[in-house]
Formats: structure tokens, C-alpha cells, sequence
């Protein structure tokens, strides 16, 4: 599926869309374009008068009126045939998507605790299915019991399987992938038609697409230009005439279908649609285009350290003691904390034990209460049978546990706990009860690249804030090496909401990253939030969009998408409006040089006739939009500037080039068209 994803054109996509072209041609279908609707209305009166020529006494200007006809006709189905190849894009992907959801036999797990064999489609949200080995996962879902590895070909392109597990990070599961290995136990979280594949087919269909805000404005910008030149050309048929100056119906809907923007008209909803698709291309679900487009204007940017900024693979390297402490104490309280914690920080606990060949008696936890980790107690542990209370996690957290309990604080803890937190790593506390017995160092690696994909971000003018539930000098110390603007050490779910309330309130737009339950404030608080398909469904229903990678700094590629589709926008915004200086110059003296000799200096591109000069302008009008398709489709190239210079860049471009090009196109056809007249 992926390699259909990159594929931009195919054979019969291009044969659909040229069918789906004639039938766009409906009115009711092109009113929704104002500026387009305008065009075929004009065509529509010219192919009246080349069929009824004696009604409108124009026997003798039939053939110029027919060629004004197919320019015109061309240039309608040119602008459908854009939109039609955008749209042909986005449902070859749904087709494709359409081929994986196909209905599964599910394991469903009943009340008694058998095991009934039932169809996918009668599973609900709060079902429990267990799925085996090379057995298709029936429906989205979180992993509550075993481990498997799962191939998401199917859904991200991706072709090495990834581990799902009960209680970590990666606990979701999507409908349609493959168990590779070993059995999992899931918990389905999506009634029939809500799924993850359901929702993708709706949105890369486009079916539903709702027009973004900004290209609502412009729209209107373009509907009020459309009718302002339309109020012109029609007070000037009594003006010129007044002259004694004899203009056809056929010029004057020709000089209106060059001066409104056409251009930028016929290929609005195409980039529209193009944009949302290369979000998608990336494997990236956005819930709309708004999305998109808040992504092209973000101010500042929230991510979590841990698999955003590092790998996320915090490991225990190191018991070390505090006080008195022997090191096989550290470690035996280290590994009874640690017994049922299923996250890969406490699996690595164990895993040093075995590797140091240090032991331990765990029939100490038999009957043992475990204590889940909390964000607002940054801490996790057993409540033993015999009434001891074990823990382990930040510092500062454990050391105000232990104080609370009125315990000794060892002298040398903070120094220690300083120092691992000066290397980069994260210190976690060991106690029981009142007494502290040693540090666990956790070790973690920033990702390579990121410092430069920061400068990136810098100097594309967002200011990126790291947050991280690690103590300050852990957190300055990343932060430093990863190269971010600023951070927020030993942070709590509403410091993420604080943060962005903050800069959404001095009028800044903030994107973020998050995959936990308790990341779904802060996302939907954002205004692009991004979580991770490997995440809890909470956090997938708060965000407006989800990487079904689960890459987190994947939102770096969105933000530049985004920009990308409000430069393409834009780019070809001015190019449309600078045609028209061109195009004036060609039509406007071809109008009055017979009445009105003076008016030929304007003719300073030297046309051969005042036919083939308007002849020349409307062809060039239509052949531009299907020439600038390519670039409407693949996006304006980004490089990250300051706005300033991007607009500085666009205007010579874009601006400059709008008017150059026009001039010598409307100059080599009109060379054919005077030989042809």
C-alpha cells in the first residue's frame, strides 16, 4: 500500500479523471467554484451563439466564435481535470485501504471465560478477543494481556512487525494487521464503522472535505475579484460603444475569463486535496484540512523527551548505593519494585539482575499489592503482605515520601542523583518505607540529527519547548544536547496545558506530540496535536492527528507539509493575479486599436491582430492550468526562512514570473495563431 501511496500519476487514474472532468461540467456541481462557474456560464452563451448564429447576427464571426468556445470549454475541463486527478489520488489510496478491511473470524472471549468463534463486524467496543499466531487482529484495540509481534504492513507500509505488549507504550493495536508471533489477549475500543481504516477511507476519499478557513478567505477574495471585473466588463460594452466602438459578446467574455483568476481558480481545491494527501503519504491521518494548515502557521512547538527527543529506551545501567548501603540491597528492593511493573524501564530492572548475576528473593512479593505508576506521584512500587511499602522513582519525589514518613535522608543521595542527571541519564530512588537505599541510573540517548533538525525549526521562526518529567539538571543537560529553545523539568499533564495556554494566549499557535491518557488534555488543547497510533485511544480521539508510525518527531514533516501547502497556495495565488498584467496588455489594445490608433503603443508585445491577440490570451489561459497541475500536486519546494524571506522569495518568483511568463507565452502562440488566421 505504501508504494501505491508514492505513486502520483498511473494510467487509469488519468483515464478517470479525464471521464470525471465531463462529468464535474454539471452547474450544480461547478457553482461550488465561483470563478470556474463564471467560465462555463461564458462558454455556454458562446457555444449559443456559434450554434444560433442567425439570432445573434454573428453569421460572419462563426469560426472565431467556435475557437472561443473550445479555448473556453478547455480551460473549464482543464480546471476539472485538477481537481478530478487530486481526488483520483486519494481514492486509488482508499481502494487500496479497502482491500485490507475485509471481514475476520475473531476469537471473542464470553462471560463464562470460553472462547466463541464470531465475525468482526458483530464485535463492540469493550469486547475481548484473543488473537494467535498468523491470525488477522479483528478490529482496533489495546493490548491487555501477552506480547506478540505484529505486522502493520497493511496499514503504515511498513514491512518489519513491531511488539505490542500489555501495559507499555505500545499497547494499542489497529484492525487489519497480523499477529507474526506468540498471542495477545485485546480489548476492542471501536464499534463496526469507527475503525482507524474506516475513518482513513472516509478522509483520503475526500468525500467529506471541508474547506480549511484560508482557503475559505481566499475563495472570497477570489469571488469578489471575479465579480468586480464582471461589473467591469459589462459597463464597458455601453462605454466603448458610446466611443463608436463595436464589441462582441465573444471579446468581452474572453477579456473577462483572462482577467479574473482563472489560474489560481482551477487549481485551489486541487492543491487543497494534494496537501492533505501528502500528509497522508508520510502515514499521517489528519482529522481535516484545518489541521493541515494550522501545522503551515505554528508558532511554537511542545515535545516530550523520552522517544520524541531520545530513543525512549531508558535502561537501568547501574545500581548504585547511598549511605551505607551494599549494592545488593539497592538491587534486591530495585527488582521487588519492579516485579510486576510492565513498563521497559522496570522489564530492564530485572534484566541488569541477570546480567550482574545478583538474586533475589521474590516469594517477598507473593500476595504483594502493586502500585502503578502516576504522573502526579512520579512514582511506583509494592505494598507487601507483611505491610512494607516499596518504591522507586524520582528523586525528589521519593525523598518527600520518605520525609513524610519522617525517615533519614543519606547525605551523599542528592550528589549522586546529581551527577547521573549531569551525564544525561535519569536517577530513580529506591525506598522502603522510611529508608533509602540507593539509586537506579536509567539511560537514555538523544536521537542523531535532532540539533539540526531544531536549527531547522529555528530557523523556520518556531521555538521549540521540551518536556520531560526528569529533574532540572537531567532535563538541562538534554536539553542542551538536543539543542531546544527551552524546558520544563519534572512536568506534570497540566504543565503541558499551562505552557500552551500560554503561548495560545499571546497569540502564538502551538503544536505537540503524545501518546498517554494523560498527554489527551494538552492535545486537544493544542492546535495540532499529534499522537502516536501506538498510543491509548484517548490520546487518539483528543488529537486532530495520528501517526500511524508512531514516530513523534514526525510533527517536525507536518509542520513542513503544513507550510508547504499554504506556500503552494499562495505561490500560485500571485502567479494567477500577475498573469493578468500580461494578459491586459495583450487584449485591452487588440479591443480598441482600430477605434483608437494611440491604443496600439500599449501593444508593446508587438501581436500580429486583434483576433489572434485575444485568441492568444485565452489559449494561454487555459493551457497554464494544466502545465502548473505538476506543481499544484507536488507542492512549492520549502526551505526553511523567516517569513519575511519567503515572501520576499515568492514575489520574485512567483510575482515576477507571473508576469515574464505570460508575455512570451501569449507571444509564441500568438506567432502560430496570426499564421493560422
Amino acid at each position: 500500500m505504501n508504494n501505491n501511496r508514492k505513486k502520483v500519476l498511473n494510467g487509469d487514474m488519468v483515464r478517470q479523471s479525464l471521464k470525471d472532468s465531463f462529468i464535474k461540467l454539471n452547474p450544480i456541481t461547478m457553482m461550488k467554484n465561483p470563478v470556474m462557474f463564471v467560465v462555463e456560464v461564458g462558454t455556454f452563451i458562446v457555444l449559443l451563439m456559434t450554434i444560433f448564429p442567425h439570432y445573434f447576427g454573428t453569421e460572419d464571426s462563426i469560426s472565431f466564435n467556435l475557437t472561443v468556445f473550445v479555448v473556453l470549454l478547455l480551460t473549464v475541463l482543464f480546471a476539472n481535470f485538477a481537481e478530478a486527478l487530486a481526488e483520483g489520488r486519494g481514492k486509488a489510496q482508499a481502494d487500496s485501504l479497502k482491500q485490507s478491511k475485509k471481514e475476520i473470524a475473531a476469537n471473542k472471549v464470553m462471560d463464562g471465560g470460553g472462547i466463541k468463534r464470531v465475525p468482526s463486524t458483530d464485535l463492540r467496543k469493550g469486547d475481548i478477543v484473543v488473537v494467535s499466531q498468523g491470525e488477522m487482529i479483528p478490529g482496533d484495540g489495546e493490548v491487555i494481556a501477552g506480547l506478540a509481534s505484529v505486522d502493520e504492513s497493511a496499514i503504515t507500509g511498513e514491512s518489519a512487525p513491531v511488539i505490542k505488549e500489555a501495559g507499555g507504550d505500545f499497547s494499542s493495536v489497529t484492525g487489519g494487521t497480523r499477529v507474526v508471533s506468540d498471542q495477545i489477549k485485546v480489548r476492542i475500543t471501536s464499534d463496526p464503522g469507527e475503525s482507524f481504516i474506516d475513518r482513513m477511507i472516509s478522509l483520503v476519499e475526500g468525500a467529506s472535505r471541508q474547506k480549511t478557513p484560508n482557503e475559505i478567505a481566499l475563495n472570497t477574495l477570489l469571488t469578489v475579484l471575479t465579480l468586480i471585473f464582471l461589473i467591469v466588463v459589462v459597463t464597458l460594452a455601453p462605454i466603448a460603444k458610446y466611443l463608436g466602438i463595436e464589441l462582441s459578446i465573444p471579446v468581452l467574455i474572453s477579456l473577462l475569463v483572462c482577467l479574473i483568476p482563472t489560474t489560481i481558480g482551477g487549481l485551489l481545491s486541487a492543491i487543497g486535496i494534494a496537501g492533505m494527501d501528502r500528509v497522508t503519504q508520510f502515514n499521517v491521518l489528519a482529522m481535516s484540512g484545518k489541521a493541515v494548515e494550522a501545522a503551515g502557521d505554528i508558532n511554537t512547538m511542545i515535545l516530550d523527551k523520552t522517544g520524541t527527543i531520545t530513543f525512549g529506551n531508558r535502561m537501568a545501567s547501574q545500581f548504585i548505593p547511598v549511605g551505607s548501603e551494599p549494592v545488593g540491597s539497592v538491587a534486591q528492593w530495585a527488582a521487588i519494585s519492579s516485579v510486576m511493573d510492565e513498563t521497559p524501564e522496570g522489564r530492564s530492572v530485572l534484566e541488569l539482575m541477570k546480567k550482574e548475576s545478583l538474586g533475589f528473593d521474590e516469594s517477598i512479593t507473593s500476595g504483594a499489592e502493586f502500585i502503578e505508576f502516576k504522573a502526579e506521584t512520579r512514582m511506583s512500587g509494592m505494598d507487601l503482605k507483611d505491610g512494607r511499602k516499596v518504591r522507586k522513582g524520582a528523586v525528589d519525589a521519593v525523598r518527600a515520601w520518605v520525609q513524610s514518613q519522617e525517615g533519614m535522608i543519606p547525605s551523599d543521595l542528592i550528589a549522586k542523583g546529581d551527577a547521573i542527571a549531569t551525564e544525561g541519564g535519569t536517577p530513580l530512588a529506591v525506598a522502603v518505607d522510611s529508608r533509602i537505599y540507593g539509586l537506579i541510573y536509567l539511560k537514555d540517548t538523544v536521537k542523531p540529527g535532532m540539533k539540526e533538525r531544531f536549527d531547522q525549526l529555528r530557523k523556520m521562526g518556531i521555538k521549540t519547548i521540551m518536556c520531560t518529567g526528569d529533574n532540572p539538571l537531567t532535563a538541562a543537560t538534554i536539553a542542551r544536547e538536543a539543542g531546544v529553545d527551552d524546558f520544563i523539568a519534572e512536568s506534570k499533564p497540566e504543565d503541558k496545558i499551562a505552557v500552551i495556554r500560554r503561548e495560545q494566549a499571546d497569540g502564538k499557535l502551538v503544536a505537540m506530540t503524545g501518546d498517554g491518557t494523560n498527554d489527551a488534555p494538552a492535545l486537544a488543547q493544542a492546535d495540532v496535536g499529534l499522537a502516536m497510533n501506538s498510543g491509548t485511544t484517548s490520546a487518539k480521539e483528543a488529537a486532530n492527528m495520528v501517526d500511524l508510525d508512531s514516530d513523534p518527531s514526525k510533527i517536525i514533516e507536518v509542520v513542513a507539509i503544513g507550510k508547504q501547502l499554504l506556500m503552494t497556495r499562495g505561490a500560485l495565488t500571485t502567479f494567477s493575479i500577475s498573469n493578468d498584467i500580461a494578459k491586459y496588455f495583450a487584449i485591452i489594445p487588440a479591443m480598441f486599436t482600430a477605434a483608437i490608433p494611440s491604443m496600439n503603443a500599449l501593444n508593446i508585445m508587438g501581436l500580429g491582430s486583434p483576433m489572434s491577440a485575444i485568441l492568444s490570451a485565452l489559449i494561454f489561459n487555459a493551457l497554464i492550468i494544466p502545465l502548473l497541475i505538476p506543481l499544484a500536486m507536488k507542492g512549492v519546494a520549502y526551505k526553511p526562512m523567516s517569513s519575511t524571506k519567503l515572501l520576499q522569495r515568492n514575489i520574485l518568483i512567483y510575482g515576477l514570473g507571473g508576469v515574464i511568463v505570460p508575455f512570451i507565452g501569449i507571444k509564441l502562440i500568438d506567432m502560430i495563431v496570426h499564421l493560422w488566421i
